[in-house]
């Protein structure tokens, strides 16, 4: 084989080995393998793992996954989404279990705000230091509804009581097949950028 030929073959396995990620490894690029989250999911409570099949059905298989939970990066809005094997058990509006967590990147601001978020339901997470807010549910449409009311709250277009009744009553109107807008996607755009708060130092 020529200096040439040698030197061509050189480049081209340097090129396959950087833009291939390493056995094993996943990124919020490379999915991990259908057979290995088949066999997770499989072992699953029937609930998360109904949840599991209606995830990958709308965003793919996931980018990270053990045999406990499923994430997947920027999918859709979110940024990021994480489904646990886990019922964790969840009485408004009406007794349920919770079990998919999605993420937005969002500042909520002053005490005020995260507590009435505190109040309104318990399954909308704060994350005042890395800037994220999230909701868990058993619904993505769910999610939808609770990150909508909190932006609501937030920027003062409803009091926490409202909040509730909307919530309860969208919740209801889904069950009867007629979702309204809160329940189908994100009605605000989140904001750009790290949005996380990180405090001051008292040393």
């Amino acid at each position: 084989m020529g200096s040439s030929a040698v030197l061509g073959t050189i480049v081209l396995g340097a090129a396959l080995a950087i833009s291939m990620p390493a056995r094993g490894l996943s990124s919020a690029t490379q999915a991990v393998d259908k057979t290995a989250v088949d066999k997770y999911i499989g072992a699953w409570k029937q609930k998360p793992r109904d949840v599991a099949k209606t995830m990958i059905g709308k965003y793919g298989l996931p980018h990270e996954a053990t045999p406990q939970r499923l994430i997947w990066h920027n999918n859709g809005p979110w940024k990021f989404t994480e489904l646990v094997n886990e019922e964790i058990p969840h009485d408004f509006p009406m007794p349920h279990h919770d079990m998919l967590f999605q993420t937005i990147d969002y500042r909520v601001g002053d005490q005020k705000n995260a507590g009435a978020l505190f109040e309104y339901d318990g399954s909308v997470i704060v994350e005042r230091t890395k800037g994220e807010l999230s909701a868990r549910c058993d619904k993505e449409e769910a999610n939808f509804l609770a990150i909508n009311l909190s932006h609501d709250l937030v920027t003062g277009k409803r009091s926490v009581e409202d909040a509730r009744k909307f919530y309860a009553e969208s919740i209801g109107m889904m069950m009867k097949g007629k979702p309204n807008d809160y329940l189908k996607g994100l009605r605000f755009t989140p904001p750009a950028g790290n949005q996380g708060d990180r405090d001051k130092g008292v040393m």
